[in-house]
């Protein structure tokens, strides 16, 4: 290894990023972060920083291959990432990454998206020219929460309904959308146009948005302009196929080895995969579905078998006939990525999280309600939003209605019927709900429909605001068992006393499970010797008395949970008698048919997961669930638009954003379809969790780094779609100005990759052709500085500014010394020359701003957009 040759590692930083030029790695601008130019190939380093680093997260090193990159460069790329994967540790995972088809770890550093630029990189090595105005290229965005940007032919003839493209003539930026792209899609192509604006154009391009064609005549003009009359109608885009869940559900283990000059490919095993099928000395490939390739070393594989792991993946996706774009993720024994992980039925690992001893000695532990409201991380390791002790409704239902329960009889449930229990707490001063829809195995589809369409009136009811858990009898989270303090016990439907006007029977057998509160469940069982266990605690119930049997292997906290749960079946002492293993009765035995063997093995407590939590987007294509995951993801990757699974392992949550509601039936369905096709055979009986935006319990908000409570009440953020589309550029003179200024230069017939003319150019940047420093001084830098008129603040408002900053390009600067009454409560129309409407409060003195205001210019411009909006409306400056 040439450690010479090598990039120097700033291990303080999350994401580094070299290109290839010359065979030599050459670090990218942090400001070019996302742009990537399709004649070269590129290396990505991602180092997990806090929290991250501490949970033993690996390091991930891409290499990413440019659709006309030669194969001399890919070749070098892919031995720099062996290299420094070397320099690095084992602690890395290594991947293959290919232009326009990267994996979701990959495109999960870019947001808001990824830029495919055409060419190769010029020789000054600048990926982005901050404040360059002489630019004309279309853009094709794609996606939904991975969104990419790909520069397509000048012409009306790249353009189709299903996509969104962005017309960018330097001063003037167009989204233009297609009429059968999704609301979510165009919200998140202007969220990437914006960021171009705000890092190619520091902020002072105009953008324009195309909704609708009619409605955007002038918009249409000018792209008419530059492109030319269109004469065809747009055609509808060639449908991608995505790979759906079930696609993914087939995983295949291999024995992979080079035999003479030939490769052996040796078949281990299908689903479901155990870990134990991997050796140490050994590497071998797993096959996703065909969508993506594994190839995992074990500790104690040799080196040359690590080197050639990328040439024997591409050999093996070349003998399978898979797409040579397949993604290629190479992992070391200790390290592996979650993906991985949960490929298999099981996986054990050495906790690398403190809470997870916490979890396993939960017997151990008094819950304390304070802690877990101040650590939502626990609550949601705990699976616990409180101790249970809030409020309790239960309702049955019954002839498809739901019948209140008598609160002497709560925590006592039918096997076959359908119940709801509404629990009610208070978590930092405001009342949250969780509604659970308890279901029997048994349950008919009937009685199930009815238990979601009971469990919908009463969300109406509460406005929206519970969260609907989805439990099934023998699956039942903690806090469910919590809630009813270790006295839950579910009947046989037919030997319930008072079920349907039958009596109870004169002999039933119960199964006690659990060592305290919060997983303690007592369950009825067929009256016969045989189905006693000498490790746990049986309640036998006769006409005469109640028998508690001790098993040989009980432990102390199993006894004391039984004398709580026989108080449900027998309330007074009396009635009651102990019973130790061994030492029975022959009344005892006669009651349950005489003797018979019986089990002494101990029931495995509930297996405490190591695995990191796991977030998708979800969607639908040709009726099959199709996922897409945020890698690191946070809370800024929830948008209302969206329906979102976190899959917890013991629990799956469905968050739903406000604009998402019609889709909650679609959503439960789509957490039972990813249990059933998950390749670890996962039981579809795990909870399913339903969680509205706005609604978010600790358990699902714990497993997010930070959570912002506030985040959905007024942000900048919440902005609709339709909101900045309506603040788009539209005005008629503006439109009319640079319609002119285009048709006079003739821009429209610049060759795409030439310059035009020193005169064109010149007119076409206006005021703009200042130094860097000057114009990176903007309303921040205080009342004494001049402004540029088309300057606009962030990318987030910027579609909502004043669309009057071409024609007041040409007007005098204005100095910071109008006097209030000249700008307050004032229309474009009435304001002082050259003032720009979007900025009318920079244009006030400092001290008059201050006495206006309550704070200086610097403090006000260093608050979030959203709050000097605010403050703006509220004082007559917007």
């Amino acid at each position: 290894m040439d450690t010479e040759s090598l990039p120097e590692i700033e291990s303080h930083r999350d994401l580094q990023i070299w290109i290839l030029k010359d065979l030599k790695l050459v670090p990218v601008p942090e400001g070019a972060y996302g742009n990537f130019f399709e004649e070269h190939c590129y290396v990505v380093l991602h180092v997990p920083q806090g929290l991250r680093a501490t949970q033993g997260i690996p390091k991930d090193l891409h290499y990413w291959i440019g659709k006309k990159a030669d194969k001399e460069a890919e070749g070098a790329a892919g031995t720099f990432v062996q290299d420094l994967q070397e320099m690095l540790g084992s602690a890395t995972v290594q991947h293959r990454e290919v232009q326009g088809h990267e994996s979701d770890c990959f495109c999960s550093y870019f947001r808001p998206g990824v830029i495919y630029r055409k060419g190769g990189l010029a020789s000054a090595l600048k990926h982005v020219e901050t404040n360059m105005y002489n630019i004309q290229r279309l853009l094709r965005i794609r996606g939904r929460k991975h969104v990419s940007a790909t520069e397509v032919e000048f012409s009306w003839d790249s353009f189709n309904k299903d996509d969104i493209f962005l017309l960018d003539l330097g001063k003037v930026m167009i989204q233009w959308n297609g009429p059968k792209s999704s609301v979510s899609e165009k919200a998140r192509a202007l969220t990437l146009t914006c960021s171009l604006q705000d890092r190619e154009r520091a902020g002072r391009a105009q953008i324009g948005v195309v909704d609708d064609e009619f409605k955007a005549s002038g918009l249409m003009e000018i792209m008419e302009a530059v492109l030319g009359h269109r004469v065809a109608s747009v055609y509808p885009a060639i449908p991608s196929r995505s790979i759906n869940q079930l696609q993914k559900a087939r995983v295949h283990l291999y024995y992979v080895y080079q035999k003479d000059k030939g490769l052996v490919i040796q078949e281990l095993a299908t689903c479901l995969l155990t870990q134990d099928l991997l050796n140490e000395e050994e590497c071998y490939i797993l096959d996703h579905g065909g969508c993506k390739i594994y190839v995992w070393q074990g500790r104690r594989c040799t080196q040359p078998e690590k080197i050639i792991s990328f040439s024997q993946a591409q050999n093996f996706i070349q003998a399978k006939g898979y797409p040579t774009y397949t993604n290629v993720e190479v992992l070391h024994q200790g390290d592996e990525s979650a993906a991985f992980k949960q490929l298999f039925r099981t996986w054990s690992a050495e906790p690398k999280n403190k809470n997870l001893e916490l979890i396993r000695k939960l017997n151990q532990v008094k819950l304390d309600v304070v802690q877990l409201h101040s650590q939502p991380e626990l609550a949601a390791q705990l699976r616990m939003v409180d101790d249970g002790s809030g409020k309790v409704e239960v309702w049955g239902i019954q002839d498809l209605g739901r019948q209140p329960v008598d609160p002497k009889l709560h925590g006592q449930f039918c096997a076959g019927s359908c119940y709801l229990v509404l629990y009610t707490y208070q978590r930092m001063g405001h009342i949250q709900y969780i509604l659970y829809l308890w279901q029997s195995p048994q349950a008919t589809t009937q009685e199930i429909a009815a238990l979601k369409s009971n469990a919908e009136e009463l969300d109406l009811m509460y406005h929206g605001a519970l969260v609907q858990a989805h439990v099934t009898m023998g699956h039942e989270p903690p806090h469910f068992y919590a809630i009813f303090q270790g006295q839950m016990v579910i009947f046989q439907d037919s030997t319930r006393p008072s079920v349907k006007g039958r009596p109870a029977p004169t002999t039933r057998l119960f199964h006690v499970q659990g060592t305290d509160n919060y997983n303690t469940r007592t369950t009825e069982v067929p009256p016969r010797a045989s189905a006693l266990n000498s490790s746990d605690i049986f309640l036998l119930d006769t006409a005469s008395i109640c028998y508690v049997w001790f098993g040989k292997g009980c432990s102390g906290d199993q006894r004391a949970m039984a004398q709580k749960a026989v108080t449900v079946l027998s309330e007074n002492d009396e009635d009651r008698e102990t019973v130790l293993e061994g030492q029975e009765s022959p009344h005892f035995w006669e009651a349950l048919g005489g003797r018979a063997p019986y089990p002494s093995n101990k029931s495995l407590p509930e297996e405490v997961s190591g695995l990191q939590p796991r977030l998708f987007e979800c969607s639908s294509q040709h009726d099959h669930l199709v996922l897409m995951e945020m890698v690191f993801f946070g809370q800024e990757d929830l948008d209302k638009y969206d329906v979102m699974l976190l899959d917890a392992w013991h629990e799956v949550y469905l968050w739903l954003g406000e604009a998402a509601g019609r889709q909650k039936e679609e959503a439960v369905a789509w957490g039972l379809e990813y249990l059933k096709t998950h390749p670890a055979g996962r039981s579809q009986a795990s909870p399913i969790m339903l969680v509205k935006q706005g609604h978010e319990p600790p358990t699902f908000t714990g497993w997010f780094l930070t959570w912002d409570p506030y985040k959905w009440t007024e942000s900048e953020n919440n902005q609709s779609h339709r909101e900045l589309v309506e603040g788009s550029l539209e005005v008629e003179s503006v439109i009319a100005e640079i319609t002119a200024e285009i048709n006079n230069f003739r821009l429209s017939r610049w060759p795409t990759n030439s310059r035009p003319s020193s005169l064109a150019l010149q007119a076409h940047k206006g005021p703009q052709d200042r130094a860097e420093k000057e114009l990176e001084l903007g309303p921040k830098a205080g009342g004494s500085s001049t402004s540029t008129s088309s300057s606009t603040s962030s990318s987030s408002s910027s579609t909502s500014t004043s669309t009057n900053s071409y024609q007041s390009s040409s007007k005098p600067m204005v100095n910071g010394c109008l006097s209030r009454k000249q700008l307050m409560h004032q229309s474009a129309k009435d304001l002082p020359e050259g003032v720009d409407p979007a900025q009318k409060e920079f244009y006030l003195s400092d001290s008059e701003f201050k006495d206006v205001f309550g704070k200086s210019k610097e403090e006000f411009y260093s608050m979030a957009k959203w709050k000097q909006q605010q403050e703006k409306k509220q004082l007559g400056f917007f």
